[in-house]
């Protein structure tokens, strides 16, 4: 599971970087606290997401009343406040349009390399009596 989902928490984490209003501050908290977070996949993430923002995430939580202590990331910046949540939100969709445009791109670019690589390639629909 955390090795499957492991290249996608990293491109999320880098898009998120790329996306948000603070580049540097979503690397600073990538490197110096995404390790503290017990999920090696949601760490990077939510680490990313803090520094992109400005905002504190972690520390003691309320998870169904049972109360956890968990790592601080990006634990210089301020609390979250309710507007922060807007702004989550306008984030993850700009990292979710990203997502598209890499995935996209990924898929343009394995078509242009797999007819690249096969001498004679012809598209299914060039054969003969595919009436094209």
């Amino acid at each position: 599971d955390d090795a499957a989902g492991w290249p996608g928490a990293r491109l999320t984490a880098a898009l998120a970087v790329a996306a948000g209003d603070d580049p540097r501050g979503a690397v600073r908290a990538w490197r110096a606290d995404a390790h503290g977070h017990p999920s090696p996949n949601a760490g990077p993430v939510e680490a990313s997401f803090a520094g992109a923002l400005g905002v504190r995430l972690g520390g003691t939580l309320s998870y169904g009343g049972r109360v956890e202590h968990r790592a601080v990331l990006n634990g210089g910046a301020r609390p979250v406040e309710v507007g922060d949540i807007e702004r989550a939100v306008r984030l993850s969709q700009r990292v979710g349009a990203l997502t598209l445009g890499v995935c996209l791109a990924g898929r343009w670019a394995a078509g242009r390399l797999g007819r690249l690589g096969r001498p004679g390639y012809q598209r299914v629909t060039d054969f003969p009596g595919s009436g094209r």
